[in-house]
């Protein structure tokens, strides 16, 4: 059976006006409009709806029970097919996937976490580990928020430059690389370790020093950002990851930053989400209030 939901419409006016005349008023159409509006009512629901009782006409006992559902759903209707424009943090009740780097979750998590419970009490935050390859999530609405050190290949994908970083070298104090200036022969010369999701023991690091005659000997690789440096603290395996995104964790463990002796590009990192959100007012807030949060990551330190 088809049914025309524009009925739905027809009848909540019926309904609230009690007449015909008065409903065809309402949504400013015609009275015999409306007459045969109510009609296909009659003949969809098997029930008279609307009966004369005099000069009057007088709701049906089913209709009496339908009047409250049915003005619900009016309005529902009204509201999911409107503009979002206004949106209230206090009352938004949303869960959000928010899958990033391990290095910027370690930086920015606390933050971010913090801004939004204390904007919109009412949303829960889920913090993902990055995935260890390129997966569809964000396609698929599994994940309303990524990072990516680059813009997306995918033309549905939206993204935004927050900042670039240089790239650094970290080492435990008192590290024989501290205790000369840092050459390129030197650096080649250290026991490395790589930081990488997939157990890789090469990045574009060796093939910047296989281009300078140079070739590196890596010791291990490590899963995550926070691995990488403690294993850089406790042994004397030295470590090249971004400045910015890992200033506060080098920090934390006291550890020495030496200056790339590399001619590298700057690492940017990009915010990634759908093109379905482009318009959803609470992913909005939520991408602003990301934004600003890993901004303050490039923020020179006073």
């Amino acid at each position: 059976m088809q049914l025309d939901l524009n009925l739905l419409t027809a009848l909540d006016a019926l309904l609230e006006e009690g007449s015909v005349a008065g409903a065809a008023a309402r949504l400013h159409v015609t009275a015999p409009a409306m007459s045969r509006s109510l009609g296909r009512i009659r003949k969809a629901t098997g029930d008279q709806i609307l009966v004369r009782t005099g000069r009057h006409m007088t709701p049906t006992t089913r209709a009496l029970a339908m009047r409250t559902e049915v003005h619900t759903l009016v309005q529902q209707a009204h509201r999911l097919l409107s503009p979002q424009t206004d949106l209230d943090l206090t009352t938004l009740e949303r869960v959000f996937t928010v899958r990033w780097h391990d290095a910027l979750t370690t930086a920015c998590g606390t933050a971010l976490v913090a801004a939004v419970h204390r904007q919109a009490p009412g949303v829960q935050l889920r913090l993902t580990a990055e995935p260890g390859n390129d997966t569809p999530e964000l396609r698929r609405g599994e994940v309303d928020l990524a990072s990516s050190a680059g813009p997306p290949s995918q033309p549905d994908i939206r993204h935004r430059l927050i900042g670039r970083d240089r790239l650094v070298v970290a080492v435990r104090p008192g590290h024989p690389l501290t205790e000369q200036p840092l050459t390129t022969a030197r650096y080649a010369a250290a026991a490395h370790l790589t930081v990488s999701r997939r157990g890789s023991l090469h990045d574009r690091i060796d093939d910047t020093l296989a281009a300078l005659g140079h070739q590196r000997h890596v010791i291990a690789s490590a899963p995550t950002t926070g691995t990488a440096l403690q294993l850089a603290r406790d042994t004397d395996l030295v470590v090249t990851l971004p400045d910015a995104a890992t200033r506060s964790a080098r920090d934390q463990l006291g550890l020495t930053t030496l200056a790339l002796p590399l001619d590298l590009p700057d690492v940017p990192l990009c915010l990634l989400w759908h093109q379905r959100y482009d318009n959803d007012p609470a992913h909005t807030w939520l991408r602003e209030t990301a934004t600003r949060t890993l901004q303050s990551l490039f923020t020179p330190p006073s």
